[in-house]
């Protein structure tokens, strides 16, 4: 098999080795694509991650993780990724530091193109893009990120415990979000632009009958005050009718306004469900395209946790592997 040497690993040590045609690829640097790559190396794939940029997912903007099994004390959430990293490399996955910016996964070999202007062809592609949360766009809210700010209140929740909180959002999301926190938060401030939710109408009885929530209609966040040092301390709030502003104390903002699934490179050549999510055969990882999986919060909008994303990076991995021994692609 020849190769070819493309750009630099993120580690910036050795050039990458890449093959005329590779086993599988692997999008995407997060806890699904790295365990992806763990799986896929172990069983004799050598696969190739492109980890894209910023390389690592969501978790690199999340300070302490507590829920991710093997961690008793908590770990950092880049932390966290580099473990994971660090595993898949030494089993002898390739990193390709770089960011895909088109695709043919219709074609045999499925083609990759990179923004360094790569073009790389593959028997298997595994999907692990993720998720982008939605923020509210804000420069105080982006600079306060991992230090009160958040949008994850499974993951962040146990560390307000007995503050103040607040949600932003009206949908489905957002009074889930409000009525975990309940379990943590003394108090949790629901915020929402509008005059009535659009979330289920079980979950807006359960919201207004709980006494730590509070609803407050018809405002929207101006700015989140605090700092790196202090943490959130408070939030600008403004009235949409009055334009009215006033300040919240509160330690935590969770936004829940939901999420957008990084598939636009894909859009056209596999199916996608209406809000963008791959669409996989249940239980396998198998999206409409043969040879071509996918893992972690892309298919995921429900649990969107690291450890399932993890979970569903091991299934794609035993997929692709069956996938390319039952056609007699191996190496």
């Amino acid at each position: 098999m020849a190769f070819e040497f493309f750009s630099m690993g993120s580690e910036g040590s050795d050039e990458v080795k890449i093959k005329d045609i590779e086993n599988v690829v692997i999008i995407g640097s997060g806890p699904a694509g790295l365990t992806a790559a763990i799986y896929a190396a172990r069983a004799g794939l050598e696969p190739l991650l492109i980890e894209g940029v910023p390389a690592g997912g969501q978790l690199m903007d999340t300070t302490e993780v507590e829920n991710f099994p093997g961690y008793p004390e908590g770990v950092q959430g880049p932390q966290l990724i580099d473990d994971i990293r660090k595993q898949a490399e030494r089993f002898g996955t390739r990193f390709l530091s770089d960011q895909v910016t088109e695709t043919d996964v219709r074609s045999e070999p499925k083609i990759i193109k990179t923004d360094a202007g790569k073009e790389i062809k593959a028997h298997a592609v595994i999907i692990s893009t993720g998720a982008s949360a939605r923020y509210l766009g804000l420069e105080s809210e982006q600079r306060l990120k991992g230090f009160g700010v958040s949008a994850c209140a499974v993951c962040d929740g146990f560390f307000f415990k007995d503050q103040t909180v607040a949600v932003i959002g009206g949908g489905d999301s957002a009074l889930t979000d409000a009525l975990y926190l309940t379990k943590h938060a003394a108090k949790i401030y629901v915020i929402h632009r509008r005059d009535k939710f659009r979330a289920a109408k079980v979950l807006q009885d359960r919201i207004f009958a709980h006494e730590k929530i509070e609803v407050i209609w018809d405002h929207v966040v101006t700015e989140v005050l605090g700092d790196e040092d202090s943490g959130v301390v408070g939030i600008r709030i403004k009235n949409v009718k009055t334009e009215e502003e006033k300040v919240l104390d509160l330690q935590g903002m969770f936004v829940a306004i939901g999420h957008d699934p990084n598939t636009s490179v894909f859009r056209g050549q596999i199916e996608l469900d209406a809000k963008g999510y791959v669409i996989v055969k249940h239980p396998s990882s198998e999206t409409s395209q043969p040879g071509v999986f996918a893992a972690g919060d892309v298919m995921d909008p429900h649990y969107q946790q690291a450890i399932t994303a993890a979970a569903s990076g091991c299934r794609a991995a035993l997929d692709a592997q069956d996938y390319l021994g039952d056609k007699g692609l191996l190496d």
